[in-house]
């Protein structure tokens, strides 16, 4: 997970202790840092509603939403990308998950991110979600991350989704989708995004006491309490860093049964 410097986020969302090093891309649970139960308990994410008009891929009414605030030069966006492709193809299908993408720029580590946000923005207007999804796989696919991605490479990728090129620049140019950049930046501030990837599973039925038990056994025996975190409402499930497959697919195994 990568982290912004100097985030100012309202004191009665600040979840402490909730967030690993920047950097790490969890491989082993042993990385993350332990978070007291009391103040898990306590705590809980103040999350912008799920809007039917954003970018979301799969079944909007799906029990299970995942809402990823995401920064596109960020090396484990870039890998947890992929995980949420083979969730989306294992779980997505069935309509059982849905996948919603929010910006969330890492600005004074990539500058060049934000531009790219925008960029896809400008994809989604002139393209539609389809082409706003194709446009941002291309450039998780083109980057090697860390603020490499030419900015001459981002009309070449509105070309290669089918879009108007002069179209793409215009859009681009005029940074008429720098606002809705930074508003969705600022929705992840609230909702405890202190770096990318941040997720939080929304659940359209909140967690039975069983289920919830099971999914607090697992985090404690596995190392996990500062990378997965239950709000005390029990209807959302934060995803903290770029967690491996296996442990998103166990997460969801639980909530789904």
């Amino acid at each position: 997970m990568e982290q912004k410097s100097s985030l100012s986020i309202p004191g009665a969302i600040v979840i402490a202790g909730l967030f690993i090093a920047g950097g790490i891309y969890m491989s082993k649970p042993s990385v993350a840092p332990a978070v007291s139960k009391n103040t898990v308990a306590a705590a809980d994410i103040s999350l912008k509603a799920i809007s039917p008009t954003e970018h979301i891929l799969g079944n909007p009414n799906a029990p299970v939403i995942i809402v990823e605030f995401s920064d596109t030069e960020c090396p484990f966006c870039k890998m947890f990308h992929t995980t949420m492709h083979t969730i989306m193809d294992t779980y997505g299908k069935d309509g059982k998950v849905a996948w919603v993408y929010r910006q969330f720029p890492l600005d004074s580590i990539h500058p060049k991110t934000r531009k790219e946000a925008e960029a896809t923005e400008c994809a989604n207007e002139l393209g539609g979600n389809t082409i706003f999804w194709k446009y941002i796989d291309e450039v998780f696919n083109v980057t090697t991350s860390n603020n490499t991605l030419d900015p001459e490479q981002l009309p070449i990728i509105a070309k290669d989704v089918g879009l108007d090129v002069t179209k793409f620049n215009t859009c681009l140019s005029s940074g008429k989708y720098a606002a809705t950049v930074e508003a969705q930046f600022e929705d992840g501030q609230i909702a405890g995004s202190q770096g990318t990837p941040y997720n939080v599973m929304v659940l359209k039925t909140p967690l039975s006491a069983d289920t919830l038990s099971t999914i607090n056994n697992y985090i404690a025996n596995n190392g996990l309490g500062g990378n997965i975190i239950i709000p005390s409402s029990n209807n959302k499930i934060v995803l903290n860093g770029a967690l491996p497959l296996d442990i998103v697919q166990k997460i969801l195994d639980m909530v789904l049964k």
